[in-house]
């Protein structure tokens, strides 16, 4: 925790605050057992006094980049996870304990607890919807088009054929 905000848990622990705890579940949790991680860090939070506020179940997909985590002995790989959030409200002491047992959870592959802004609070970014979201593609035409659909008929037909040699013909006119 940055010394800014353990100042402030000193100063004034009876002042209720605003996070959010972002978190990735091992994938080598069977995919039932993934709800129980959820609820045990639910209870965390109830445990520790906190109240919470919303939260986006974790769902499985693909990390951006490969993260290494120290397991049994060994440095191991993953290349995808569970990942959900949890928005509570809690004292700045139980936020720090809550962060403490959530870093001790061996299902838990990487974590991150923030302290949010009003802003943030009033407009939750709901992850796995945005990444839905983004698998539709835009044609040329405008039209939304699913990225694991095909092409309809009527905009296949609507590509013209490239003649290369009046395209090479007419950028070296540009050039001069």
């Amino acid at each position: 925790m940055p010394a800014i905000e353990a100042e402030d848990v000193e100063m004034d622990e009876k002042e209720v605050q605003s996070y959010e705890l972002a978190f990735h579940v091992l994938p080598t949790i069977a995919e039932g057992e993934v709800t129980t991680v959820f609820d045990a860090i639910k209870t965390v939070i109830k445990n520790e006094g906190g109240e919470i506020n919303g939260e986006e179940a974790p769902e499985r997909f693909e990390l951006a980049y490969e993260i290494v985590k120290h397991l049994e002995g060994k440095n191991r790989r993953f290349r995808s996870a569970y990942f959900g959030w949890v928005r509570f409200t809690a004292a700045p002491q139980a936020a720090v304990a809550i962060n403490n047992e959530v870093a001790g959870n061996g299902t838990v592959l990487r974590h991150l607890l923030i302290k949010l802004t009003r802003v943030e609070e009033e407009n939750p970014f709901n992850f796995h919807d945005a990444i839905r979201d983004q698998k539709m593609v835009t044609n040329y035409d405008d039209e939304v088009v699913a990225e694991t659909e095909e092409v309809p008929a009527e905009l296949a037909e609507d590509s013209v054929e490239v003649d290369e040699v009046a395209l090479d013909k007419a950028l070296e006119e540009k050039e001069v």
